[in-house]
């Protein structure tokens, strides 16, 4: 029988979209373990709408 794992599902939003005052989010679903890293995520990925590498964090 296999374990459940600490692997959950998060979402990671753009900090800098919301401060630019543009319509629309960047947003990007990842996995992360829980029991490593317990903080929330904090990527750099691209956004799409800015057009450029931005740091998108964890949200609920």
């Amino acid at each position: 029988m296999a374990k459940k794992g600490n692997r959950v599902q998060v979402i990671l939003e753009c900090t800098e979209h919301k401060t630019s005052g543009q319509p629309g989010t960047s947003r990007y679903i990842s996995e992360k373990n829980k029991k490593n890293t317990p903080e929330r995520l904090e990527l750099k990925k691209y956004n799409p709408i800015l057009k450029k590498v931005t740091v998108h964090k964890e949200i609920k």
